[in-house]
């Protein structure tokens, strides 16, 4: 099947999960319609759910016919249509005119359609989940269009469900910060595909986000932490996670610099250790501080785990970047480091991977690396 991505507001994070998943993958465009939004195409044979998919908005898949040809062979009852233009030179009115057009068509043959109106060239994913076109029903649909080809959204990224994840959980920490739940996914999808049921461990698992994202994703979650708090943070929250199942999970406390962690480990994905929190852009003085105390923390815990890892591990971390004046981000120096510890640096420039909201004073910096 050929599918449509169309990726969050960081399309090169999302283009490098994507690419890291699947074997064919074919940047299309950025910038759609005055947004920093970017749309690729893929192939597999496989079904794909956005919901194990942190940096897509929507998923499509490619119409093996004409889409009025489609929607004739929806089951009986009224049909609901949107379309989302993303070909060149789209607006609001053409997407409008192409959903009239299909309904005019079907109702001259006896269909009941509702139209949902474009406030756009495309639909938004709000817009697409409270009209119901996410896939789930048949008679609701989505559809989409490139200068090439129409396409069929089969899933569009639940915010309800990622909200509740991230805000509703009972234990959170804001002072040690909040992983995003859609980054946690990217992390993990950072590692390439993964059997079912994979180890994921997460030294630095904090209240556990990483953790939660491996088991909703089917994997088997395996964290530790240097706080006992945060320890038992984890363990309540995957708790309350899976009230309703019986799945496996294992927390420990240790340190990530020094802990033997038991096998197997079949990938790494973690947010390392960031520093202390900040409010203003920091000084050149207490960026030297914090980058010798994040630098010495992470390849502490890097040359720990090249002991206890198989050749060819995935390993994905988020370093912190820290915002300067004139706008840029300032990494960690330690990538020649990681390598000399047995690691293949995969991004070794690391460019556009960065992570983070407009002037965020501490980004996070993805690095993925696989041992040598």
């Amino acid at each position: 099947m050929k599918y449509l991505a169309i990726l969050g507001r960081q399309p090169e994070i999302s283009m490098a999960e994507l690419e890291a998943q699947f074997p064919d993958v074919r940047f299309m465009t950025k910038g759609v319609h005055g947004q920093p939004l970017a749309f690729i195409e893929f192939t597999t044979e496989s079904e794909i759910l956005i919901d194990k998919l942190g940096g897509v908005q929507k998923l499509a898949v490619q119409l093996d016919r004409k889409s009025l040809d489609y929607l004739h062979d929806l089951p009986e009852g009224k049909i609901t249509i949107g379309v989302s233009d993303y070909s060149k030179g789209a607006s609001r009115k053409t997407a409008g005119s192409e959903a009239l057009k299909l309904k005019k068509i079907l109702v001259r043959h006896g269909r009941s359609v509702r139209v949902v109106e474009n406030k756009e060239a495309v639909l938004s994913s709000a817009t697409s989940l409270h009209n119901g076109l996410s896939g789930k029903n048949e008679r609701k649909v989505e559809l989409v269009k490139t200068d090439d080809n129409w396409y069929r959204a089969v899933g569009v990224q639940d915010i309800d469900a990622y909200t509740r994840r991230d805000q509703k959980r009972p234990a959170r920490d804001a002072y040690v910060g909040m992983l995003p739940p859609k980054l946690a996914q990217i992390l993990i999808n950072l590692c390439g595909p993964l059997p079912e049921g994979a180890t994921v461990l997460d030294p630095f698992c904090g209240t556990g986000v990483v953790l939660q994202e491996a088991l909703l994703m089917g994997y088997t979650p395996y964290g530790t932490d240097i706080n006992e708090r945060m320890v038992e943070y984890s363990k309540k929250n995957l708790q309350w996670l899976t009230e309703s199942k019986m799945n496996h999970f294992q927390i420990q406390q240790g340190d990530a610099t020094s802990f033997t962690w038991q096998q197997p480990i079949d990938a790494v994905a973690c947010e390392g250790y960031l520093g202390k929190p900040m409010s203003e852009i920091p000084t050149d003085m207490k960026m030297k501080e914090q980058k010798q105390e994040c630098g010495a923390i992470i390849l502490g815990f890097l040359k720990n785990l090249a002991k206890q890892i198989k050749k060819d591990t995935p390993v994905t971390i988020a370093a912190p970047a820290w915002l300067r004046d004139d706008g840029t981000y300032e990494r960690l120096d330690i990538v020649d480091e990681i390598e000399d510890m047995g690691y293949n640096v995969n991004n070794k420039t690391r460019e556009g991977l960065l992570y983070h909201r407009k002037d965020q004073i501490v980004a996070r910096d993805i690095i993925i690396l696989r041992k040598k």
